[in-house]
């Protein structure tokens, strides 16, 4: 399944990240991690503290690759509404959900502080990106000017984060492309 270049920790973070994402905290048990990283027993604990540590490594991996790839599109080119747009439009796996917002709904993540941070400080980023995006197309007249950014950028973060939900309970993808198409009809720039 992995490069055979890849270290054990390496492999150690990914497998733990796919389980997370699939299974949750509580369901991914030090067993499965090491049967999916192809690693003896012990391993884990060569490398990491136990499962909290390395779950921490593997959530923060997780959270830097979306904040990265959130990047790529909201500082890409193109007007505000066309970047937001872009968001909300790149290509994702919504059926299997967002691996960050599904941490969100575990409570052994949300009832540790450690865990929890990497997924709140990301969603911030988030949300403080867009507002700021939002606040760029308000000074260009792209946007209303009495529309709050910060409370669009959590729009914007509600829609995807519900259009997973949505998508993923009635095992399709069309109430996510849905809440999509109505956010943006909303935020369509003014005409003069």
């Amino acid at each position: 399944m992995y490069s055979a270049c890849m270290s054990t920790s390496e492999r150690l973070i990914e497998s733990t990240r796919e389980l997370l994402w699939e299974r949750g905290y509580v369901g991914t048990s030090p067993k499965a991690i090491l049967e999916r990283a192809g690693a003896g027993q012990g391993s884990m604990y060569h490398h990491f503290k136990g499962k909290p540590d390395l779950a921490l490594a593997a959530i923060r991996r997780t959270a830097e690759e979306m904040r990265a790839t959130a990047a790529a599109v909201l500082d890409g080119p193109g007007t505000p509404y066309e970047r937001i747009a872009a968001y909300l439009r790149r290509e994702r796996d919504v059926l299997r959900g967002c691996p960050v917002g599904r941490l969100t709904m575990d409570p052994d993540v949300i009832a540790s502080a450690e865990l929890r941070a990497p997924v709140d400080a990301t969603l911030d980023w988030l949300r403080e990106r867009i507002a700021a995006i939002v606040e760029e197309g308000k000074e260009q007249g792209q946007f209303a000017p009495g529309l709050d950014g910060r409370e669009i950028a959590t729009a914007v973060v509600a829609t995807v984060q519900g259009g997973y939900v949505l998508a993923r309970a009635s095992g399709s993808p069309d109430a996510f492309d849905a809440g999509v198409r109505g956010l943006l009809s909303l935020l369509a720039p003014r005409t003069s």
